[in-house]
């Protein structure tokens, strides 16, 4: 189970319980879109993989050097919150394996693009993505590239926001994530030492 930050980590987590899946991270940013905060002009993730959206980088008329000045904040960012949260265990395996990636929902669907080709580096059997909502687009993006492309809900709307199907929504911070992941941490230390014995 691979969990994007900020927002995937609780879903991912809890999804990873209930499947008694290992749970790792892989830190993807979106390069963001001036103006427009559900579009990207790509995604990175933390092993230097970039996706770039082609489409929106010729539409912004952004010469090489202005879009590798961009990609660069969006690593540092990447190396910032990689430290926050402290994600110091090893790597889960996944060569000939089935590997989830988990957000809290798609937008362009860049960012999780970006985290399947870092997971793909890695040799997976399938590679599956499952978010609860996404637009068509972003889905139909998503399945030229992955095995199969799960969601609660695929909108159709013109307009999307993730933030618009959920009942209460607010942007995880840093300091939010680092407490998702201490809690698994701790919940799989009591699972795998279960109760202390009376002796």
């Amino acid at each position: 189970m691979v969990a994007i930050p900020n927002g995937g980590v609780p879903v991912a987590a809890e999804v990873a319980g209930a499947i008694k899946a290992d749970l790792e991270l892989v830190i993807c940013r979106k390069i963001p879109l001036l103006l427009n905060p559900e579009g990207s002009l790509g995604a990175a993730a933390d092993d230097g993989t970039v996706i770039l959206n082609e489409e929106a980088v010729k539409r912004i008329g952004f010469n090489r050097q202005q879009l590798e000045d961009e990609i660069g904040k969006v690593r540092s960012e990447i190396k910032q919150r990689s430290l926050l949260y402290k994600w110091d265990r090893p790597i889960v395996r996944v060569t000939g394996k089935t590997a989830i990636i988990i957000d809290d929902g798609l937008a362009s669907g860049f960012t999780m693009m970006a985290a399947v080709e870092s997971v793909r580096h890695r040799h997976p059997k399938e590679i599956v993505v499952a978010v609860p909502v996404a637009p068509a687009a972003a889905v139909k993006r998503l399945e030229r590239i992955v095995d199969r492309v799960i969601t609660c809900i695929t909108s159709f709307l013109p307009r999307f926001y993730v933030s618009d199907f959920y009942r209460s929504w607010h942007d995880l911070s840093d300091d939010d994530v680092a407490r998702y992941i201490k809690e698994w941490r701790m919940r799989q230390s009591s699972l795998n030492f279960g109760p202390l014995q009376e002796r």
